[in-house]
């Protein structure tokens, strides 16, 4: 991933002449004790998944115990306290929020050179969201938890419906369509679900293929995913859903968990969900890419990176940036990015994190990161492959998630779902 994700005392000296008044005074005084230096706290908000949070609390951890003038302690206070805390995590609608009107953060790229502080991340490219990115590609803030959406695969319900795991095919969606026939044909009631089905659908299966989910209007970018490539996409779907070959589950992460529970035996998630899916140790998990269309020109292009970021709230102390500072090199340590990665799934934030992921030493426990990289950088970007802030906002998700409810409820054609999703994002 050559441009991947950067790319996430004072002392008193004594005069000459006063050293020489000590040295001659016969009753000298010895020197008062120095009064050790109070420890300054780094207070941090975070609501990460399980593992991440886990992770995250034993980085602090590791961090406190080579500290001496720092502590990062977690706070249960958010933005939107009267005192907020120094650094917090944030995703989703509560970004947003904290977003909006006049700004509460202190730019990242800015905290790191007032300090001192070198910001060894790589380049932010233009596959990734542009939430924490500025108009010059300086980081706002430290894109921590980045991932993609991939394709996860049972291994062991293929093996059960005659399937070698190592050399079935899901390249393409037909392939898949093949192996989900089987499953099916095997009496297995879940062949396939889908989290999030509107990020995965249609913001990283139209840049997958190098489609437009957004056009400009005048000088004003609005949302345009209902062309053909989408409503075809999403038309397959709904005779899956028929064929009882996919299931939607629309509450939370209800899939991953029917997928890490056995019951679902293919699952399009964030390449993320690995650690999760790992961690329960109820099935054999395999990863790849995203399936595309072999008969659409170009494909595959490449996907999309998105996630929490870590912000750094305004108005706070020299003194506490440069303990922000301390901190955030220290998560971008080598040793700490593969910890970080292996633990919590997410995509490295530097180039020591993403040779890490490369190394055959760590065997399969950064597979999810290695085929995460390969879609995000499969090809160079394009205008219609990158990221559109218009599209990847929580409120454009969520009524492209309602829209499409209503086609697997069989009450809406998918170019009637697609038509509406855009009318209803242009007025959010």
């Amino acid at each position: 991933m050559h441009s991947f994700v950067s790319r996430f005392g004072i002392r008193r000296a004594l005069g000459f002449g006063a050293v020489a008044v000590l040295a001659v005074a016969s009753h000298a005084v010895a020197a008062a004790p120095a009064k050790p230096a109070e420890v300054q706290q780094i207070e941090l908000f975070q609501r990460l998944p399980a593992e991440g949070a886990a992770s995250l609390q034993a980085l602090i951890e590791r961090f406190n115990a080579q500290s001496k003038e720092y502590q990062v302690v977690l706070s249960e206070q958010d933005w939107k306290s009267a005192n907020a805390p120094h650094l917090m995590i944030l995703e989703g609608d509560d970004e947003e929020r904290f977003l909006a009107g006049k700004p509460r953060f202190k730019p990242l790229y800015a905290v790191m050179k007032e300090t001192g502080s070198a910001l060894q991340t790589l380049r932010p490219p233009a596959m990734m969201t542009r939430t924490p990115v500025d108009s010059k590609g300086q980081l706002l803030a430290l894109p921590i938890g980045l991932s993609t959406p991939v394709l996860f695969l049972n291994r062991d319900a293929l093996r059960r419906a005659g399937m070698n795991p190592e050399t079935t095919s899901v390249a393409t969606w037909f392939d898949l369509q093949t192996v989900l026939g089987r499953l099916a044909d095997a009496g297995h009631t879940c062949p396939y679900t889908v989290a999030e089905p509107g990020r995965v659908m249609v913001e990283n299966l139209s840049a997958w293929h190098n489609e437009p989910v957004a056009a400009m209007r005048g000088k004003v970018s609005a949302p345009s995913f209902n062309g053909m490539f989408q409503v075809k996409h999403v038309a397959m779907m709904a005779s899956w859903h028929r064929a009882r070959y996919l299931q939607v589950f629309e509450r939370g992460n209800e899939a991953g968990q029917h997928f890490a529970s056995g019951e679902c035996a293919v699952i399009a998630a964030p390449s993320n969900s690995w650690a999760g899916f790992r961690s329960k140790g109820t099935i054999d998990v395999g990863v790849a890419q995203l399936p595309y269309y072999d008969d659409f020109p170009g494909a595959p292009q490449n996907t999309l990176a998105d996630g929490p970021a870590m912000w750094v709230a305004a108005g706070k102390k020299a003194a506490e940036y440069k303990g922000v500072a301390k901190f955030v090199s220290f998560w971008l340590q080598p040793e700490n990015q593969v910890v970080w990665q292996r633990e919590t799934g997410y995509l490295p934030l530097n180039r020591a994190g993403l040779l890490a992921s490369r190394s055959e030493l760590l065997g399969t426990d950064l597979e999810n990161i290695k085929v995460a990289v390969g879609q995000l950088t499969n090809k160079p970007v394009t205008g219609d492959s990158a990221a559109q802030p218009v599209v990847g906002r929580e409120k454009v998700r969520r009524i492209i998630d309602e829209e499409l409810s209503g086609v697997w409820a069989d009450r809406k054609a998918a170019k009637e779902a697609l038509d509406n999703a855009v009318v209803r994002a242009a007025g959010s």
